[in-house]
């Protein structure tokens, strides 16, 4: 059982590696295999296709991504700076993909959405409840700075929608341009696009 267990977690491994440098389209499940050093009967008694692969690789970094998301964002911190420290997160974390492969490597579900949306209806619609889940935790916070009057806005939901779409764009652009520094805007930009109060403070 325990080696079964570590052959799929590395084919997912590798899977992942892979399709963060060089995207899910080009891969080839022999050369996954080979990368992972297991057979390619290996790989259809955990997977039954290569898109079964593609969603396994999506929900085990999401379970690793939301583990990160709600610890930081249902923390004991005032909401904004729960937010802050979800911006600072996702920089640092391009800054150590860079550092490791030499570029910025961006968002999977972003990469993967703008590759794969108009071609694979399951992966689509599991990155759809993907962002969703995403907005759901910033909605949280955000209504929480609203009762608190440190931000204005009128919609929560529209209002966490922005600041997702804005993290996602963001972190686009930075991987465009291979600078992590891109990512720094998006704290000032989320003041604004919140109409927060007293962004000093919030800041501090």
């Amino acid at each position: 059982m325990g080696r079964t267990s570590d052959a799929r977690e590395k084919i997912l491994s590798v899977a992942q590696a892979l399709i963060e440098v060089r995207g899910y389209s080009s891969l080839g499940v022999a050369e996954i295999c080979k990368a992972a050093g297991v057979p390619k009967g290996s790989f259809y008694y955990f997977f039954e296709s290569k898109e079964a692969l593609g969603l396994a690789v999506i929900d085990r970094h999401w379970e690793d991504q939301r583990r990160d998301w709600t610890a930081i964002l249902q923390s004991d911190a005032e909401p904004l700076q729960r937010l802050r420290k979800l911006f600072e997160a996702t920089e640092a974390a391009q800054l150590a993909g860079q550092q490791t492969c030499g570029t910025v490597s961006g968002c999977l579900f972003g990469n993967l959405t703008l590759e794969l949306s108009n071609q694979a209806e399951p992966i689509r619609k599991r990155l759809q409840e993907i962002f969703d889940e995403q907005v759901d935790l910033v909605e949280l916070v955000i209504a929480d700075a609203r009762a608190r009057g440190e931000v204005t806005v009128a919609d929560d939901r529209e209002a966490a929608r922005s600041v997702v779409a804005q993290l996602e764009g963001q972190v686009l652009f930075a991987k465009l341009f291979n600078d992590p520094q891109r990512l720094e805007a998006l704290w000032s930009n989320c003041l604004a696009l919140l109409g927060a109060k007293v962004p000093e403070q919030a800041g501090s």
